[in-house]
């Protein structure tokens, strides 16, 4: 709602959100591709479960810690440098009211600190494949795009009621999905829960020199 085009009207007020929430799918997009290189070196070194398993337990602890310090943690891991001037960016192109602006606040929105983007990146980083993380992030960066967009529209549209009930529902759904991620690393042999994880070797093929 703080948008540059907060005060516009008509098609420059809907575009010029459509095109920051579109900004932000790009960039959702982009780390799912990171997500999913990283994905892929691990499942090539035999971490397929691990990766799961891993995986949940972050998001369990996502959920489980939401009141940790994370300024103190900042300044010991050094990202406090980064998110301000990421920050910095950001306030930079919100003086500039033009669509690029908008898109480009878009992209860079995308890369401030999300809890629920965090849990995206652990689902995609156990993604099967590198397509499959990539898709994972587009499908959840589009899955955010309607009320999003709407938000962003008029707040007064969805009542506080509603916006507090799913995002105290946020928690609940994230670690469900957590121990749905920790049950697949399991390898427990439970069909869609826990499938059993099959290895096959391959025949190297052989050439029959006709005597």
């Amino acid at each position: 709602m703080a948008l540059p085009v907060g005060r516009g009207t008509g098609a420059s007020f809907v575009g010029g959100r459509l095109l920051y929430n579109l900004g932000r799918v790009t960039t959702y997009t982009s780390l799912g591709l990171v997500a999913g290189l990283l994905g892929r070196t691990l499942q090539l070194a035999g971490w397929q479960q691990t990766i799961s398993i891993v995986s949940g337990v972050l998001m369990l602890a996502l959920v489980l810690l939401p009141r940790l310090d994370t300024g103190t943690l900042g300044q010991k891991l050094g990202t406090d440098r980064w998110w301000n001037a990421l920050r910095k960016a950001i306030g930079k192109q919100f003086q500039n009211p033009s669509p690029k602006a908008l898109f480009t606040v878009g992209l860079l929105n995308g890369l401030l600190p999300c809890g629920m983007v965090y849990f995206a990146l652990a689902g995609a980083v156990s993604a099967q494949n590198v397509g499959g993380a990539v898709l994972y992030m587009a499908m959840f960066g589009l899955g955010t795009l309607p009320l999003m967009w709407l938000v962003s529209l008029s707040g007064k549209i969805i009542q506080p009621r509603w916006r507090a009930l799913m995002r105290n529902a946020v928690p609940y759904v994230a670690g469900c999905l957590a121990v749905l991620f920790i049950l697949r690393g399991l390898n427990l042999g439970v069909p869609y829960l826990s499938p059993k994880l099959v290895t096959t070797e391959q025949e190297a093929p052989v050439c029959h020199v006709p005597s």
